[in-house]
């Protein structure tokens, strides 16, 4: 087992779910590769887009509905300060994932995160599990309660 799977299969283990991650026989590294290995709509998947603070650098985690695309304006006065691209090699030293396989779970740091409200339209969503071919199925409140991302309109 990678580095990354483990700390979100422990990650979700520590928040008491009885949750385990799924390895897909395709690639999970898009929103509609994944709903298509989930077998689900393309809604819910949940999207780690992160993001990086213009002025301090701080990287910020949007959890979008897999067809919902992030809002920089909207995005960036939840932030407090406007937001840029997030380089890849700063997204993996802080939250020890590639672009890809990111997880909203077992992060290295924790960062400020958003959740969309579309995800709370579906009773089960899934995420990334830290790998391009690995997802895991959740309930909205349970991502926003491990989490402890504020639910936000940040989308456009």
């Amino acid at each position: 087992m990678s580095k990354s799977l483990a700390r979100v299969t422990a990650a979700l283990a520590a928040a008491g779910l009885a949750v385990r991650p799924l390895e897909m026989a395709a690639d999970t590294r898009t929103a509609e590769q994944a709903a298509a290995a989930a077998g689900c709509a393309l809604d819910q998947i949940t999207k780690s887009i992160i993001f990086a603070g213009q002025e301090t650098g701080r990287l910020v985690l949007f959890l979008t509905a897999g067809g919902n695309r992030v809002d920089p304006a909207r995005a960036s006065a939840l932030a407090g300060e406007a937001l840029g691209r997030a380089d890849a090699d700063m997204v993996r030293a802080q939250t020890g994932f590639a672009i890809g396989g990111v997880s909203p779970v077992g992060h290295l740091t924790p960062l400020p995160s958003f959740l969309d409200p579309r995800l709370f339209d579906f009773a089960e969503i899934w995420a990334a599990a830290g790998t391009p071919r690995h997802i895991f199925p959740i309930a909205p409140a349970d991502l926003q309660r491990i989490t402890g991302a504020t639910r936000a309109a940040f989308t456009a």
